[in-house]
């Protein structure tokens, strides 16, 4: 099947797909209300196979590119769950000499699938060293779909979970390669814990950028010391209403800081898998986000 965009769906039906994958629709009960949208002799099921995450898309920078190199590793820790494997990204030319900026990538709601890997080969294609962790590790990993990383991800204790990325951020921050200079990217889930991870390390963090992320209590923005880049769709209503309030408290707590709503952009509007995905909006946040790591992790 051709690639599909958004605006080939109902923006209620997406509305709908949104609440599949956060957990608040069931596989049954969602695929019976596609059944309402079938047009053009789509069926019910061809339409939930539409939405559905094709990873063929994703892979901007190959495995294999001789730019960087990438290996598994399991670290191993006191806090959260004890353990976490994650995938880490180097630049080629300078892995073996130059030290560089660090980057930990927060996957959304599934684990660590091959979208995020490539956002964390991306970054090192930038002369960033990644680290993108899989917080389904506890529960045997990514299991090579997001349906199944849904359903792992809502038996893995949430709290723990988050302690467990910030084990792994301290432990990139504090690798021989690493500069001291550390951001933090996420999406979805990820956002709200690079926001998270932003209130709890202070000056350890050095610039975060959440893509639609829940924000943090207007309290604990206070305690932030990272530089803050924050992007939302605006058909992402929820989340982009939040931001306006984010902003106040960021700019009381004198913490550097951009946000940006993206036009008819929809939530996941980042992620090149699924037809929410926004070439324009994409490629314009990207270009915003390694400006904010290059300004604040290379010359802040």
């Amino acid at each position: 099947m051709d690639r599909m965009k958004a605006s080939d769906f109902p923006k209620e039906l997406l509305d709908e797909f949104h609440q599949y994958v956060h957990g608040d629709l069931d596989r049954r009960s969602f695929i019976e209300r596609c059944g309402k949208y079938v047009v053009g002799g789509m069926t019910a099921m061809a339409i939930f196979e539409a939405l559905k995450p094709n990873y063929a898309f994703a892979q901007q920078v190959s495995k294999d590119d001789k730019r960087i190199v990438t290996e598994y590793q399991t670290l191993q820790f006191i806090q959260g769950n004890g353990k976490i494997k994650g995938y880490l990204v180097r630049p080629a030319a300078a892995s073996a000499t130059a030290k560089v900026p660090a980057v930990l990538v927060v996957h959304e709601n599934r684990g660590l699938n091959p979208y995020i890997e490539d956002v964390a080969r991306r970054l090192g294609t930038e002369n960033f060293m990644a680290f993108a962790p899989d917080g389904l590790t506890t529960v045997g990993g990514y299991p090579g779909n997001d349906e199944q990383g849904g359903a792992l991800f809502a038996k893995v204790d949430r709290a723990k979970m988050t302690d467990d990325f910030g084990a792994a951020a301290n432990w990139l921050r504090a690798r021989p390669e690493s500069t001291g200079r550390l951001g933090a990217i996420g999406f979805c889930f990820g956002g709200g814990v690079v926001n998270t991870l932003a209130v709890r390390m202070g000056s350890n963090l050095a610039a975060a950028v959440p893509f639609y992320g829940s924000a943090p209590k207007a309290e604990d923005v206070a305690t932030i010391k990272a530089a803050v880049l924050v992007h939302h769709g605006e058909l992402d209503a929820a989340l982009a209403a939040g931001w306006p309030a984010y902003n106040d408290a960021l700019t009381a707590a004198g913490v550097p800081h951009e946000g940006y709503i993206y036009p008819g952009a929809n939530h996941g509007f980042f992620n090149d898998t699924t037809p929410r995905y926004d070439a324009e909006a994409s490629k314009l946040a990207w270009t915003r986000t390694l400006a904010w790591f290059n300004k604040y992790l290379r010359n802040g």
